[in-house]
């Protein structure tokens, strides 16, 4: 009985020593988690995904097709390019308003037997018109430039009445943004509407383009005078029309 006692005490013991004793174990250390791109991030790369997508395309068509292709295809990327930001309605839109400002400049420069072509698209950059019959005359390079702020202008000014007339807060997004743009246009810098407009006012009040230095300087106050009052007209159309983000 003491030997069989004896035995069950040492396989006690054996037992116990095989225990898992918690103080020799090393402590295990969670992997870092990965950072994840916060929502900004990933929204950012997401619009220039969606801007760089339209303007690989308008490459490869000039590429293609060179100037000809561009011009004819030009409005149709100009749509996709701006629908995939905005959608497409938006998009639409925005195109419809810069086909408007063109135009006035298409119109003025027609009347003025200028032979211009019609407008061009370049995606995310605007359009253009094209003057096949031009030779610098400061009075009329300053018309044709304030034909284009005008018109957009006034297009812009048409989708803020329906807007207020239905209610709509996209047609008075894309006023907002027609007044914008135009008024971007009237900056007196490098190739903008402004900076034509600039140079012109500059010759006219030196008295130059004109049959009298008098009659070229009321050009020139005329030339500024409606520069003034279209950018104060934008300003208070983009105070009008700006639609809260939230609502948007």
């Amino acid at each position: 009985m003491s030997a069989a006692r004896n035995g069950s005490a040492r396989d006690r013991e054996a037992v116990v020593s095989n225990r898992y004793d918690p103080g020799d174990l090393e402590p295990v250390t969670a992997p870092e988690p990965r950072t994840l791109p916060s929502e900004h991030d990933r929204s950012r790369r997401s619009l220039l995904g969606r801007i760089a997508a339209p303007v690989a395309v308008a490459l490869g068509v000039l590429v293609k097709f060179g100037a000809i292709g561009l011009k004819f295809f030009g409005i149709f990327l100009a749509v996709g390019g701006y629908a995939l930001i905005w959608g497409w309605k938006f998009g639409v839109g925005v195109v419809l308003l810069i086909l408007v400002h063109e135009l006035g400049h298409y119109v003025e420069a027609k009347r003025l037997g200028l032979d211009p072509q019609l407008p061009v698209f370049i995606p995310f950059l605007g359009a253009y018109v094209a003057l096949r019959n031009m030779r610098f005359d400061p009075w009329v390079n300053a018309r044709v430039s304030l034909a284009g702020p005008v018109a957009g202008g006034v297009g812009a000014l048409a989708c803020l009445i329906v807007a207020v007339q239905t209610g709509s807060d996209l047609l008075k997004a894309l006023a907002y943004m027609g007044f914008l743009l135009n008024l971007i246009n009237l900056i007196p810098v490098g190739i903008l509407d402004g900076g034509h407009v600039l140079r012109s006012w500059r010759v006219l009040r030196a008295g130059g383009g004109a049959a009298t230095p008098a009659r070229a300087r009321r050009r020139a106050a005329l030339v500024a005078l409606v520069s003034l009052a279209t950018a104060a007209a934008l300003v208070v159309g983009m105070v009008v029309a700006h639609v809260p983000q939230d609502r948007l």
